[in-house]
């Protein structure tokens, strides 16, 4: 009798490790019906290579984890990310391609982390093409160029009373600070934001929360980063909804906010939105606005404190300006703003070097053929800015911050060599408010204030780029 359990169970264990082995070798060797895959590794099973991915690297350089599967396998290679089947391109003719085969051959897509945090709804899926074109121009029409010429008194103000407090401190960190900058103003302009309004200040709070677990691992459990980060969405949702509904309730709208022209879209006879999907754009609209810009800013400000020599060029310029006035004190203008070249410069340059998002991602329609390989219906493709942006052949001297490179190239110098705002028809709509946001405050720092560094500034990519450690400045007025 023992004899025979001994044998069931090392018959049971045996067709276990059969099985084991099986799984593990269809996870790392995944079929293509319609040819081959590009090369790579699926790594462990469950997991992948997401925890290669996630290694933090202390570089502008492009993260090791691409630099050494482009070395090995090329410029199109397959992974495992967060339990997603992945394709990552790095080959700027395919990237090109593939941004404008939206609707066509791929759809928009995020990983797992960001589909659960973003919300799955119409604004997120390309089955709403129509209607994402519908809500770029609503959102062009509030924040496009005719739009922000009326902005620049406002944004001039927001600059002043900033940097005024700035110099009143002995120390301000700069990402937080230009990130609560950032956060006011642009929800001031989304939905009338007050700061002296306690429910909607913990809005702010719970924003902070949200940008840790976009790229998280979408684990679920209490205690994650991914499951802070769920929490945080839903208690600004809930605020928001009740936003929306307490406005629509008023009889009367008049804050004139970009929220007020969302609701009267609502309201039009036969119009798409809902409430729900106002929420979303409205959630989507007010994390965009500061987050990514505030750390460009940051960016921005740490590369003028490392060379004097860019410092010392930017703020030429501005004195200029200021000299070409007849009056020395009277108030920047749109024309002001559209002569600032070399600021622009100094802005395109962070952008190429930050690449604040590690990676736009598409997800495969139909099996898409391309250099001999297949990438099949359903699989992610993983575009990289990055690989694009440190391109030798395409930038010389890639890993050197010189603003003069882009001489020449004029104020729209998106193209498919240089892509920080994504590409095709998900162009972000607010690239060219961001960065008016930017410039204008770089006018104001230049001009009428000064700044030392007083620690911090190290620089973490893991794998999007981010201070660890903060980065601190003394500011103080010019005499």
């Amino acid at each position: 009798m023992a004899e025979m359990l001994v044998s069931v169970s090392l018959c049971v264990a045996a067709s276990l490790i059969i099985c084991i082995v099986h799984l593990v070798q269809k996870w790392r060797n995944p079929k293509c019906s319609t040819g081959r895959l590009p090369p790579g590794s699926m790594g462990l099973p469950l997991i992948g290579e997401t925890l290669q991915f996630f290694s933090p690297h202390y570089s502008f350089d492009i993260p090791p984890f691409l630099k050494e599967r482009i070395k090995r396998y090329g410029s199109l290679f397959k992974t495992n990310l967060v339990g997603r089947p992945v394709i990552v391109s790095t080959d700027s003719e395919f990237n090109h391609y593939i941004l404008q085969q939206e609707g066509k051959l791929v759809e928009l897509w995020y990983m797992d982390s960001f589909m659960k945090l973003l919300g799955d709804q119409v604004l997120t899926t390309s089955a709403s093409l129509s209607i994402h074109k519908h809500l770029r121009n609503l959102v062009l029409s509030y924040f496009g160029p005719e739009s922000l010429k009326k902005m620049v008194p406002e944004v001039a103000e927001m600059a002043r009373q900033t940097l005024h407090f700035w110099s009143t401190q002995e120390a301000i960190e700069v990402k937080k600070s230009t990130e609560d900058m950032f956060f006011d103003f642009g929800s001031r302009k989304l939905f009338s934001f007050d700061l002296s309004n306690s429910t909607e200040n913990i809005i702010k709070n719970k924003f902070a929360d949200f940008w840790e677990g976009l790229i998280s691992f979408p684990l679920n459990i209490p205690g994650t980063t991914f499951y802070k980060c769920l929490k945080a969405r839903e208690n600004v949702l809930k605020m928001l909804r009740n936003l929306i509904k307490e406005r629509r309730n008023q009889p009367k709208r008049i804050k004139g906010d970009f929220l007020d022209k969302l609701i009267e879209e609502m309201e039009k006879e036969g119009a798409f939105l809902t409430e729900e999907a106002i929420v979303q754009l409205i959630f989507l609209l007010t994390f965009a606005s500061f987050e990514t810009t505030s750390l460009t800013l940051t960016l921005a400000i740490k590369f003028l404190t490392d060379h004097p020599q860019v410092l010392m060029a930017l703020t030429d310029e501005h004195e200029a300006i200021l000299r070409s006035r007849e009056t020395a004190d009277s108030a920047i203008t749109w024309e002001e703003y559209k002569s600032m070249t070399f600021t622009s410069q100094v802005i395109n340059e962070v952008l190429r070097l930050s690449n604040v998002a590690p990676g736009i991602f598409r997800r495969a329609l139909t099996d898409i053929q391309v250099k001999g390989y297949t990438i099949p219906a359903g699989w992610t493709i993983m575009i990289c800015p990055q690989t694009l942006h440190f391109d030798p052949s395409k930038y010389k001297d890639p890993l050197a911050y010189n603003p003069w490179r882009w001489e020449g190239c004029g104020a729209n110098t998106w193209s498919k060599n240089f892509n920080p705002f994504g590409g095709g028809m998900r162009l972000c709509a607010g690239a060219d408010f961001s960065k008016m946001l930017m410039e204008m405050f770089l006018h104001f720092l230049v001009t009428k204030y000064r700044w030392k560094r007083i620690k911090g500034g190290e620089i973490v990519g893991n794998p999007a780029t981010s201070f660890p450690n903060g980065f601190h400045i003394q500011v103080s007025e010019k005499k």
